[in-house]
This record gives C-alpha cells, structure tokens and sequence, in this order.
C-alpha cells in the first residue's frame, strides 16, 4: 500500500515546494526593489537635506539651488524615462535597473567631490539619467511577481522605502555630515549603492511578463503609439493631472522641508536628520501600509475606492501641512508635520495600482513612466524652482520667515490633486472601463 501512495503524494510535494520558492523568490525580489528604491530617494534627498551646509560652503543662491535640485534634475529624468520605459516593456528590467542603479549612485558619490555649483549641476543630470530606469521598470517587475489583487498592497511596501529612507539612511547620512563634513555624506551613499547594484544584478531574476487575463501576450507597440493609447483613456488623463499636482508638492516638500526646519523653527541640519527625518520615517511607514491595505480592502468592495482613497489622503494632508507650516507653537506645527509625513507619500502605492490597472499589458510600463514623467517634468521642473524663487523674492520682506509663505503652494496642490482624483474616479465609471468591472 505505501508503494502504491508514494507516487500520488509527490506530485503535491513539489507543486508546494515550487510555491513556496515562487513566493520567496518574490518576497525577495520586492524587497531588493524596496531598498533600490530606497537609495533612490536618498541619492535624491540628501541635497535636500544638507542644502543649508552645501549653500554656505558653494556660496549658492535659493533661486540657483532651485534649479540644480529641481531643473536640473526633473528636465533630464522627465526626458528619459519614457524612452527606458518603453524599453523595459520589451527587454530586460532587471539589466535596466541594474545600470541605472550603478550609474547613479556613481553620481552620487562624485557629487561630494564638487567645489561649484556647475559641477554640482552636471553631477544631478546624470544622477537623474540614471535614476530614470529606477522606478516605471521596478513597479513593472512588482506587477508581475504579484497578483493583480495583491498589487495595491505590495506598492504600498514599495512606497515604504522613502521612510526607510528617512528612518536609517538620512540619520546615518546626517551623522556623518555633522562629524565629517557633507561631501562625506555623499560618497558614502554613492559607494555603497555602487555595491548593492553589484548584488541586486546577481540575486534578482527578471520576471514572466503576465498576460493579465488575456489568452495571448499583446504584441508590441512604440512609445509613440502607447503614449497615444494611454492619452485616449479620460480618465487616464485626469490621473495625471493630479499627479502633476502631487508632483509638485512632493518635490518642492523634499527640497525645502528641511531648510523650513532650520530657518523658521531653528533646528540644526544634524538635529533634522537625527530627530525629525526618523520620525517622519516612522509614521510614514504606518501611514504608506494602512492607506495600501485600505485601498485594497475597500476596492474589492467598490472599486470607485481605488479612486477615493487617494483623494481623500489629499484631503487631510493639505490642512495637515498648514498646521506645519503657519504655527508657531511647538505642539501644533510638530502634530501637522507627523499628520502630513504619514500621508504625504501614502497615495503613490495605491496610485500606481490604478495606472497598472488602466493600462494593456503591453503598455503598463509606458502608463507608469508617464506618471513618473508628468510628476516630475511639472513636479521637480516647478516645485522647488518656485519656492525658490518666491523664497529670494520674500526675503527683503519677512526675512527667513519667507519659506513659510513661500511652501503654502504645496497644501495648494494637494487640494487640486484630490479634486482629479475623484474626476478620474467619475469618468472611469462613466466609460465602463475594466479596471472598474
């Protein structure tokens, strides 16, 4: 008798022994990517961060520190990243991160080596080269390692990697500018993201492309015909409108939060990495999975939510970052920055869920770099430039106080961005689309 049971139990073994390889394998996958896109912030916010020191130290207006965080970065990112797109859509993603991964964290480090603001400039240009073939090609492979129900929530893991960011990377960053000087800083974070480019290349294997339902894979399309594709879905159009909106607060937010810090409230740029950044970390963490898990839940009860939720994060974050911004005292300016640094990022995940659920499979790739493309041609080109801008402008009149005024264009936006949140919502469902049957 047990001659005759072997056989029919091992079939079963080895299905679940390729499961549960299946799920580690992605488990893994979406945890490196979580911690590519984890350097990708901080290669991205450390300027931000040590703006303070590297203005004084390079002698920079806010105006010209404007266009080296913000246009000099957003033109070349916004220019590439749909052209990496469409290439990831028909080769290998993992090859694309990869390199973009090396080239900018190679960048990175190069820019503690600069000694004026032209060099400084040229380093963030092909920072943002590289930083082009991070994301739309990273939240692909995440699409496809997971199930379509499962998307909102592992996005959401995604998105944590700006409060692992803010939690482990920045501190630990921020105390080696208070001890060794800024540029040390950035040639820590370069180094070591050139090593774990190394290592992600050997570990991570790029994943079947799937069909989402369809009984054959799509064929091929351009960039050109996907973009026309995408834009003939209104409320694809509406999505990106207010993530043009989102853009520009997230941005102008990343490059001047920390120097409102140290102007208005009178912090120093270490005490901001060590005891502000962390904390923002933290209760960004909570605030990215609980909006995840419940754009999850509610979007299997009415997909309509998929929408709302995002919205309605919008919603508390403006007034949230008023509070931050216009009181003066302690208790109530520090509630609405932990209130806004749990929900300011939280809408991404379940955002991009919509976009990849918007999208063909042969076009989803392309769907996300426009969303990336549109967030930072308007968000990083406009963001920080205008607050910087409007901060020289303010200055003769309130002083160091200006910035207070000058980032009231951020809760602004997020009130626009909610308004189109929920207009997308109202066209989806008026055309009937798929992702809302």
């Amino acid at each position: 008798m047990s001659n005759a049971s072997a056989p029919d139990s091992s079939p079963s073994l080895e299905v679940g022994a390729a499961d549960t390889q299946t799920s580690v394998r992605a488990a893994w996958a979406v945890g490196f990517l979580t911690l590519v896109s984890t350097f990708n912030y901080l290669d991205r916010s450390l300027l931000g961060l040590l703006l303070p020191l590297i203005k004084d130290d390079l002698d920079l207006s806010d105006t010209a520190l404007g266009l080296i965080s913000g246009v000099a970065f957003g033109l070349v990112y916004a220019l590439l990243c749909l052209p990496i797109a469409s290439l990831a859509d028909r080769s290998s993603r993992r090859n694309i991160i990869t390199a973009g991964f090396a080239l900018w964290s190679l960048m990175t480090a190069l820019t503690g080596y600069a000694v004026n603001g032209i060099q400084l400039a040229i380093c963030r240009l092909m920072m943002a080269a590289g930083e082009a073939a991070g994301v739309a090609p990273s939240q692909s492979m995440i699409s496809d390692v997971v199930s379509r129900e499962r998307r909102p929530f592992a996005l959401a893991i995604f998105q944590t990697a700006f409060a692992i960011d803010a939690i482990v990377f920045l501190p630990l960053t921020a105390w080696i500018a208070g001890i060794h000087g800024w540029r040390a800083a950035f040639q820590f974070a370069g180094f070591f993201g050139l090593l774990l480019a190394i290592i992600f290349f050997l570990t991570v294997r790029e994943p079947e492309r799937r069909l989402e339902g369809r009984a054959e894979r799509a064929p091929g399309v351009t960039l050109i015909q996907a973009m026309f594709g995408l834009w003939k879905v209104p409320a694809f159009r509406a999505m990106m409108l207010g993530v043009a909106f989102t853009g520009g607060a997230l941005n102008a937010a990343s490059a001047w939060t920390s120097a409102l810090i140290v102007r208005v409230h009178g912090l120093t740029v270490t005490e901001v990495g060590l005891y502000v950044t962390p904390s923002r970390g933290f209760v960004a963490v909570f605030g990215i999975l609980f909006v995840g898990w419940m754009a999850e839940r509610l979007g299997r009860r009415d997909e309509r939510w998929r929408f709302g939720v995002p919205a309605l994060v919008c919603l508390i974050v403006a007034p949230a970052y008023l509070m931050f911004l216009l009181s003066d005292t302690r208790s109530v300016w520090i509630m609405g920055m932990l209130i806004s640094g749990a929900l300011h990022t939280a809408a991404q995940g379940p955002l991009f869920a919509v976009i990849v659920a918007l999208s063909p499979e042969n076009m989803k790739t392309v769907a996300l770099a426009i969303k990336v493309f549109v967030a930072n041609l308007l968000g990083q080109l406009c963001g920080p430039l205008a607050v910087g801008i409007l901060n020289d402008l303010l200055m003769p009149i309130h002083g160091d106080q200006g910035i207070r005024y000058s980032m009231i264009m951020v809760a602004v936006c997020y009130l626009m961005a909610a308004i189109c949140f929920l207009w997308a919502g109202r066209l989806a469902r008026r055309d009937g689309h798929y992702a809302l049957r």
